[in-house]
């Protein structure tokens, strides 16, 4: 099995590891940096260098409980040892709009108890589905984003821990109801918790702090049918915006 040392270390963008299968263009590492696609997170993208070889990786994802790691010219590649780097400006995108929809979650959950139903973290935007507004105003809805970017500017500090899954589900809140959702063969729970905000399982890439996530910009929310709310947003370039 690969470790991962992405759930370890967000902030590590390279390490030396051992190629033990290339099959086509699927390389397995192991140990990798890359996150793979899931849990609404895209996957990073990087190299991986074999001497005087280089290797782009396009794509991570997980198939059959291994991560696969899409090369393009695998036939530069051979089994044995490997630098694997990321791409790091994709990976910062990503790890900020994951924290700004885990703080953003939070404000509206203490407002309206607002649960989420589904997101999507890209590199420059990120979508969120919650239950519970679909009756607030657009006015409404931007007061509640200026609360989520003043809490960003209070610098909660993000840290992450592992609990046995029995735990995890006695935390009341909506941590047990994420809990639920998660396969009953996952026995401990990755929790990524923000200051005394809130607390999440969460299985992504996150900032340290909160003031590095930037100031958040609702650019529309939609009404998808059955009480869900989808807001649409992106954030300001640069770790110290004012807002």
């Amino acid at each position: 099995m690969t470790k991962e040392l992405f759930l370890e270390n967000s902030y590590q963008t390279s390490c030396e590891a051992m190629i033990l299968t290339i099959d086509g263009e699927k390389v397995i590492l192991d140990h990798t940096i890359f996150y793979p696609t899931g849990g609404g997170q895209e996957h990073d993208t990087g190299w991986l260098q074999q001497g005087k070889e280089s290797v782009e990786v396009v794509k991570v994802k997980k198939e059959h409980g291994a991560i696969m790691h899409y090369v393009r010219n695998p036939e530069k590649l051979s089994k044995g040892p490997v630098k694997a780097e990321l791409d790091w400006q994709r990976r910062h995108g990503l790890m900020r709009h994951h924290s700004m929809l885990h703080v953003l979650g939070a404000v509206f959950y203490r407002h309206y108890h607002s649960l989420c139903t589904g997101n999507q973290t890209y590199m420059d935007r990120a979508r969120i589905d919650l239950t519970g507004i679909t009756d607030l105003t657009a006015e409404t809805l931007k007061e509640i984003v200026a609360e989520a970017n003043k809490e960003i500017l209070c610098n909660h500090k993000i840290s992450t821990r592992i609990v046995p899954r029995e735990e995890a589900e006695a935390i009341s809140g909506s941590i047990k109801t994420v809990v639920n959702l998660i396969p009953e063969t996952v026995r401990n729970i990755r929790l990524v918790k923000i200051g005394q905000i809130d607390e999440q399982a969460c299985g992504g890439t996150h900032v340290k702090e909160t003031r590095e996530i930037g100031r958040i910009i609702l650019e529309k929310s939609k009404n998808k049918g059955k009480g869900i709310t989808r807001l649409e947003l992106h954030l300001e370039n640069g770790k110290k915006t004012i807002i």
